[in-house]
């Protein structure tokens, strides 16, 4: 028994020895610290809400040097902001949403300043497909932790038992449990950031609300829901493209929409291009061609 012990205890390590080369410690808000990961050679990857506002920070390396790292953008929907520092080495091995299930095993290696490694073992308890967190983000899996989150954790590398990055931990997502951002998600905000500064959102100012559709209006849409515009902004890209109040939506892009956060998953990446709209006016259906704005940032 023992030597089985050992034996999970010794891999168990090494996952953790595997991961902590590539892990830095950030200065944080309020004087707490926040973790992150080296995800491309000199640009770390760490949590949003978790470190202090400014465009430069503190980080101690993983050898325990300090460095000044500059804060390349922040995405507050995503929970993900990028920063810089010269010199870093490349990222960890990456795991496939393949092989992210329920029930796996899974660690989260983070830093701290004055403690070094900081380690937490714990499982995935649940996955599902594509969710938008309540700050607007998409986020491309649901991974759900059932991890000790202490002080640091939030943008800690979320690693598997061979070592290899499924994602980065986060506490601000979910008031359940934290949860990993995974790997997808990572790549295409650090992407944008590293080339706009931002994440750009669409916007179409619009008011909507669901509405039933009688059979002979929905045709062969398996939904029998629309999306009913119930306010306009003036000069909003809605009411300039001629979308007017009472239009139902039905479609974006060739996708059915059903609930509003259809719409903002329909017009993900599509601010600044023209959008068909699929459209009951006064029951008949219609195409408009939208072209939808940018959102305002908030971080």
């Amino acid at each position: 028994m023992s030597n089985t012990l050992t034996a999970f205890s010794d891999d168990v390590t090494r996952a953790v020895a595997a991961a902590e080369p590539h892990v830095v410690s950030l200065d944080g808000r309020r004087h707490f610290y926040a973790s992150g990961m080296v995800w491309r050679p000199g640009v770390i990857v760490t949590a949003e809400h978790a470190i202090a506002q400014g465009d430069q920070i503190a980080a101690t390396l993983p050898d325990g040097t300090r460095a000044t790292a500059t804060v390349a953008g922040r995405d507050s929907g995503t929970d993900i902001a990028v920063v810089k520092v010269d010199g870093l080495a490349a990222p960890l091995e990456r795991r496939t949403a393949g092989g992210i299930r329920p029930g796996a095993l899974v660690l989260t290696v983070g830093r701290a300043p004055e403690i070094g490694t900081l380690a937490a073992m714990g499982i995935i308890s649940g996955v599902r497909g594509t969710w938008r967190t309540w700050r607007g983000g998409s986020i491309d899996q649901y991974i759900r932790l059932d991890v000790g989150m202490y002080p640091g954790s939030s943008g800690a590398a979320v690693v598997d038992a061979d070592g290899h990055v499924l994602g980065m931990a986060t506490t601000a997502l979910s008031r359940a449990a934290g949860v990993a951002i995974p790997n997808a998600t990572l790549d295409r905000v650090v992407d944008q950031i590293l080339s706009n500064g931002h994440v750009t959102r669409a916007w179409l100012g619009v008011g909507l609300q669901p509405v039933n559709l009688p059979a002979h209006l929905s045709g062969n849409r398996a939904e029998r829901t629309g999306l009913m515009i119930v306010s306009l902004e003036d000069g909003g890209p809605a009411a300039q493209s001629g979308l007017l109040p009472g239009d139902i939506l039905l479609g974006i892009g060739g996708r059915v929409v059903v609930e509003t956060d259809d719409v903002q998953d329909a017009l993900e990446g599509r601010a600044g291009q023209n959008v068909p709209f699929e459209i009951l006016r006064g029951g008949e259906k219609r195409e408009v061609s939208v072209k939808p704005g940018e959102r305002q940032r908030r971080g």
